[in-house]
């Protein structure tokens, strides 16, 4: 047998020979957890209700998650409720557990239903796990009462019964109704292609690369030709201030060329000027030849 089948097992038959709690001995150790943090205690009032974890992870089976996993999950949920529990509102520690255990696994089943999140709200949850059985008694009444229900008129009434919009009945519909399949799963057809091929490529073509680099070529003999334009002093103040990864300050460059950052700022403004007019006058020429 595999270890994943034995596993449960055996979980499930140490969880039969646990002790049986009576509820003063379950009092006790509640107490001593809550007030005198006793792991002791914890570990005995775990270990009594793990046979209420796993048969409540049994449950929720036939959602296709391992039998492994949804246990663990419900270990969690029952580690939950004996952090929370409050012994003094005089409810019995099972009874409180059953919430935790049962909305722990719920939550992982949901989690990992489909890598498309299912739902997050109580009414999605509450649909999601009620939603076909409902559907199926509706359906039974009906029939019962010799008459068929239309599409809408079935969501109506599990929109009714479940307590939830029409609209999300829909959605959720539309969410069960498929599951994940492989991207590189093959098609049926005589290629035998992979589902992966017939994803549209969002990376530039080979028009738009060679497009893209003769704009780029263009730009820059622009840029080359305008900067011809400046003196050496201009190009230098463009240079530092525009082109550098970490542009230079109006000081530092006043203080290598003696004078100061109001005259860099002036310098810099002309060259400004300089460049715009004359990428204005290249651009010009080339449009004009369109």
């Amino acid at each position: 047998m595999a270890l994943d089948q034995a596993y449960p097992q055996y979980l499930s038959r140490q969880a039969r020979s646990a002790e049986m709690l009576d509820a003063e001995t379950e009092l006790r150790l509640a107490y001593a957890w809550r007030d005198q943090r006793d792991e002791v205690a914890l570990h005995r009032l775990i270990t009594a209700y793990m046979r209420l974890a796993i048969s409540m992870a049994a449950k929720f089976r036939r959602y296709g998650a391992p039998m492994n996993d949804l246990i663990q999950e419900a270990s969690l949920g029952l580690m939950k409720a004996a952090e929370k529990f409050d012994p003094d509102r005089g409810v019995r520690f099972s009874t409180y557990a059953v919430w935790w255990i049962k909305a722990s696994i719920q939550d992982y089943v949901m989690r990992n239903w489909s890598i498309v999140r299912t739902g997050s709200t109580s009414a999605q949850k509450s649909l999601f796990f009620n939603m076909k059985r409902v559907q199926a008694k509706l359906e039974r009444e009906a029939a019962a009462e010799g008459s068929v229900l239309d599409q809408h008129q079935l969501r109506a009434k599990v929109a009714a019964e479940i307590g939830v919009r029409i609209t999300e009945v829909a959605l959720m519909e539309g969410r069960l109704a498929g599951s994940d399949a492989s991207l590189n799963a093959t098609q049926a057809d005589e290629d035998g292609r992979e589902w992966i091929d017939a994803l549209p490529d969002d990376a530039p073509q080979a028009a738009e690369q060679v497009e893209a680099s003769h704009d780029q070529a263009l730009l820059r003999g622009w840029l080359v030709a305008a900067m011809r334009g400046l003196t050496a002093r201009e190009r230098h103040i463009v240079t530092e201030r525009r082109l550098r990864e970490e542009p230079r300050t109006l000081e530092a460059l006043g203080a290598e060329l003696g004078v100061s950052k109001e005259r860099i700022r002036q310098l810099e403004v002309a060259a400004y000027a300089k460049l715009r007019r004359s990428l204005s006058a290249q651009s010009g020429e080339v449009l004009a030849l369109l």
